[in-house]
């Protein structure tokens, strides 16, 4: 397979992206799967293994990073505004489906995370979309700020509500981490979640990556309810829910999968970072792998 660097456009800015394509496709269109991160994550924390995976198994992949994060453009950095990264998604789409050597009519979405929420609500604003995955996804916002001691979330909401009164004076934004130890003022404070997203740093470079996000988005995170969409999809949908994630309730998602027309649910013994490694990534991708040759065939 090859990997190349290149760039598109999203709304007013520049969006970064690695296309991958999968050895001997010359001459032929091949179904390609966009692949972005969760909350505050780039692509090279762990996305790079995935795509891998699917490239090697035939599928072109699309590896972005949203507007204000990694290498994309965007100012003020760290910013996360649901609807641009929306908007991100759906030129992702619009883009892959340019593509030469692509099929536009088998792009898949593959959202982890936050990211998941996003991949459920562009496949179901998206009837084209071939098919989708959401992987330990954020589907409910009361559930997951539910997770978060309610100390810390006051402490968080008042640096939240001091950044949003901050951008309409004009100042400059105040950031909080994207995690933390327990008990700490960041946005993911469970006990695993240190460990578990620095456990997806590279291990050249990742400490160059920031880790911190404009924290007005703690305002928007309560009042989004992607999991809600999932009754509109109905592309092949797989689902793949840790069952002991302490950031994105599989409970709740569970729930909300039941309302889903055509969807795949596949549990995992495991917290939500422990699917992007070691012997919980390779039961997931296989099972990812198997739901992308039934349903969006590279043949």
């Amino acid at each position: 397979m090859t990997r190349t660097d290149i760039t598109f456009r999203s709304g007013s800015g520049t969006i970064a992206a690695w296309l991958y394509r999968p050895a001997g496709a010359e001459g032929e269109r091949r179904p390609i799967v966009v692949l972005a991160h969760g909350l505050g994550g780039v692509k090279e924390e762990r996305l790079d293994a995935f795509a891998e995976r699917f490239a090697a198994a035939g599928y072109a992949c699309l590896v972005f990073d949203y507007r204000h994060f990694g290498a994309s453009g965007g100012e003020p950095r760290q910013l996360l505004d649901i609807g641009r990264q929306l908007e991100d998604w759906r030129s992702a789409v619009a883009f892959a489906r340019t593509l030469d050597g692509v099929d536009p009519d088998r792009v898949v979405v593959w959202g982890t995370s936050f990211g998941g929420g996003h991949s459920i609500v562009t496949a179901a604003d998206d009837p084209r979309i071939a098919a989708a995955i959401a992987q330990c996804p954020f589907t409910d916002g009361l559930a997951s700020s539910f997770t978060i001691p309610p100390l810390t979330s006051l402490r968080l909401t008042a640096v939240a509500l001091r950044d949003a009164v901050g951008g309409l004076l004009g100042r400059a934004p105040v950031t909080v981490p994207s995690y933390g130890a327990p008990g700490t003022v960041a946005l993911m404070t469970s006990p695993d979640s240190a460990s578990g997203i620095e456990g997806l740093l590279p291990a050249d470079g990742g400490r160059e990556i920031r880790k911190d996000i404009v924290a007005r988005f703690a305002l928007q995170i309560i009042r989004h309810f992607p999991g809600r969409r999932i009754k509109d999809v109905h592309a092949p949908l797989f689902l793949a829910i840790a069952e002991k994630d302490t950031v994105a309730p599989a409970g709740r998602t569970q729930r909300y999968a039941a309302q889903a027309p055509n969807a795949e649910i596949k549990l995992y013994d495991a917290g939500h970072f422990d699917i992007y490694v070691g012997d919980d990534f390779e039961r997931n991708v296989a099972d990812q792998l198997d739901f992308l040759a039934r349903h969006v065939p590279v043949a």
